[in-house]
């Protein structure tokens, strides 16, 4: 299995180009999301690539701190906000595990596409947790790889024993719902384009 940093660093290049899917999904996501965004709030998103989605909610919050593991992401996060005139993001490379925030600093945290990615997930959920204020807001958007076609699953496995994929964690919606209740959060909004995928804004209570 290919270390996570190595295995972002390299394709960074091409997944920067790459475009989005499927756009109609993406712009609910950001409308969704938005519904919760509040002028003063600050942000937390981490596993931001390259930026896109942090730079179309800047302007609608006081401050975005966005993180991701790969120094090439964020050098081309940096540059596509200079490029879009925004100038309320903080661009850090590292980890939720790795970079040092206080407890109860962040409005509301961004993780999209990418808790899947993560091998202790219940651990980040709950590190989200301490970090958001009470009444903060989770918004996730999740690949369930339990729930994918079953070739895909043998072909990801295949992958990674030849060290071209990084870990991936076989979730279920039903088990994310589970973690994010068993941690303190309630969910507010679930939404899903499909049963690969699900959308959720959790709450901090």
């Amino acid at each position: 299995m290919k270390d996570s940093k190595k295995f972002w660093d390299k394709c960074a290049e091409k997944y920067i180009k790459r475009p989005i899917k499927d756009q109609a999904s993406y712009q609910q996501k950001l409308a969704i999301t938005r519904e919760f965004l509040k002028s003063d709030w600050t942000v937390l998103e981490f596993g931001c690539g390259s930026g896109g989605t942090a730079i179309l909610h800047a302007p609608y919050v006081k401050q975005i701190v966005a993180t991701d593991i790969s120094d090439k992401m964020i050098d081309a996060a940096r540059r596509k906000a200079v490029e879009a005139k925004v100038d309320n993001i903080v661009f850090q490379q590292g980890t939720l595990d790795s970079l040092k925030f206080q407890n109860e600093s962040f409005d509301a945290v961004l993780g999209l596409n990418v808790l899947h990615l993560l091998e202790d997930v219940d651990g980040a959920i709950v590190h989200i947790h301490r970090l958001l204020k009470t009444e903060g807001v989770f918004v996730s958007s999740t690949s369930l790889v339990a729930e994918i076609n079953v070739v895909f699953r043998w072909l990801i496995s295949g992958m990674q024993l030849l060290g071209l994929a990084p870990y991936v964690s076989r979730l279920t919606k039903n088990q994310l719902v589970s973690k994010l209740l068993n941690a303190g959060f309630i969910i507010e909004r679930e939404w899903q384009s499909s049963h690969e995928s699900v959308f959720i804004v959790a709450r901090k209570v």
